[in-house]
């Protein structure tokens, strides 16, 4: 896996397929397919700081797939379940109980994880599916959907087209991952925190009442 997406490779793939490959990777892996579409993002935005690409075509591809792939991931989660998400996972060393934790983050606060999920490693990935799971009505899916993909990607794409300029494209990639997964992290121990609280039955519910 690693030697199909590092880096070279992709920026190799972004040369070639332009803002058609940043779209298409960033609405696989928010359809909860786990490829690298944020890293995509950030060398469409560091092209585009190279005069390589246009800037607003590369956010709208990036918001767009976002939005798009968000919603794939949605309907996959509540037609097919933890079943169906199981065994996409399991076709990339996701093992069930990743999928679970990712899940009980989530149900802690939907419209949090929905719109913040993005910035989160494991949970940009399976933000829309769980949402699905969750019984979330779509409506307000969308609306958080739609705020957290244009605030992730103006960030990120931004990031990319003025950082890009001083900072070393593979060293703005590995700084960005760095502060995802390390976003992980404190939400892993806010949510340790916090689950005294919610077994107490005091947790937001995805549901619409």
């Amino acid at each position: 896996m690693a030697e199909v997406f590092d880096l070279e490779t992709l920026l190799d793939l972004a040369h070639r397929y332009g803002y058609g490959i940043i779209f298409g990777g960033i609405l696989l892996e928010n359809a909860g397919i786990p490829l690298p579409g944020e890293t995509l993002t950030l060398i469409g935005g560091f092209l585009a700081g190279n005069r390589e690409l246009n800037y607003w075509a590369v956010l709208l591809s990036a918001i767009g797939g976002a939005i798009l792939g968000d919603s794939c991931g949605y309907w996959l989660g509540r037609w097919g379940g933890m079943t169906l998400i199981s065994r996409i996972a399991g076709v990339f060393a996701i093992s069930s109980e990743q999928i679970e934790q990712a899940r009980e983050k989530f149900n802690a606060n939907c419209d949090r994880a929905v719109f913040f999920g993005r910035f989160i490693a494991l949970l940009r990935i399976f933000a829309g599916p769980l949402a699905g799971m969750a019984g979330m009505s779509y409506p307000r899916f969308l609306v958080f959907n739609s705020l957290g993909a244009i605030s992730w990607g103006v960030t990120m794409t931004s990031l990319a087209y003025f950082c890009g300029k001083i900072i070393p494209l593979a060293d703005l990639v590995s700084y960005i991952l760095r502060f995802s997964v390390l976003a992980l992290i404190g939400v892993i121990i806010w949510f340790w925190r916090s689950r005294k609280k919610q077994i107490d039955g005091h947790g937001v519910d995805c549901n619409d009442h």
